[in-house]
């Protein structure tokens, strides 16, 4: 796992993961920046998908863009952490990884889903994409290479700090690398 600082259209990946909204059609942040670096044939593309509910995934090809394939998931919008916020949260990064074994990609870029408009604490949600993630490498086949590229250096911060972390809690060999001892 890495953490990086960039714009997740430049990247050279099997598969980058869009923070998209229900209608896949584009929108604001990373959205809007993948679907106009991707170019107009993206949102033919999704407009044939119907959509997607938060929580789940869709694949698209990446057609502009360097990476060969696009991955987009619906987070759920921050309500105070009551309304099932980090299930479909987790959720998101499941599907995602779940797609990328079943295409048996090598290297897949999450971008920091829910944490720009939806407001999703960076701290939270950088903690479940690091868990998710790291429980996903550990299943045969899953991509080998994730990269989490944070657009902002407060995200940036967080999810280097998680993950050094992990690095940390993995190299002592602790059994259970997100226990809360």
């Amino acid at each position: 796992m890495q953490v990086i600082l960039g714009n997740i259209t430049q990247l050279k990946v099997d598969a980058i993961v869009n923070a998209a909204n229900t209608s896949l059609l584009g929108g604001g942040g990373v959205d809007g920046a993948i679907h106009k670096a991707a170019g107009p044939e993206l949102v033919d593309e999704c407009r044939s998908l119907r959509g997607c509910k938060t929580g789940d995934a869709k694949l698209t090809k990446g057609y502009r863009l360097p990476a060969r394939f696009i991955i987009h998931t619906v987070g759920p919008v921050w309500q105070g952490g009551d309304c099932g916020e980090p299930e479909l949260l987790a959720q998101c990064y499941r599907k995602c990884m779940e797609i990328a074994i079943e295409q048996k990609f090598e290297s897949i870029a999450f971008p920091c889903i829910s944490t720009g408009i939806y407001k999703y604490p960076k701290d939270l949600a950088g903690e479940i994409a690091v868990k998710i993630c790291y429980e996903q490498m550990q299943k045969n086949g899953a991509p080998q290479n994730i990269t989490f590229c944070c657009f902002d250096w407060d995200n940036h911060e967080v999810y280097e700090r998680i993950v050094a972390v992990l690095r940390l809690k993995n190299d002592s060999q602790d059994e259970n690398v997100f226990s809360s001892d």
